[in-house]
């Protein structure tokens, strides 16, 4: 049972990651574009 139940554990554990990196990859990317890439092409 306790072999079972670390499988699973480490299952959602490494989803939460997998989640988490890929939302942190999009914030770096969408700040790099807010702060870089805006400013160089102001508003009208």
């Amino acid at each position: 049972m306790e072999l079972l139940l670390a499988k699973v554990w480490t299952f959602w554990i490494s989803v939460a990651l997998v989640v988490s990196a890929i939302l942190l990859v999009l914030s770096v990317i969408g700040m790099y574009l807010y702060k870089v890439v805006m400013p160089r092409y102001p508003k009208r």
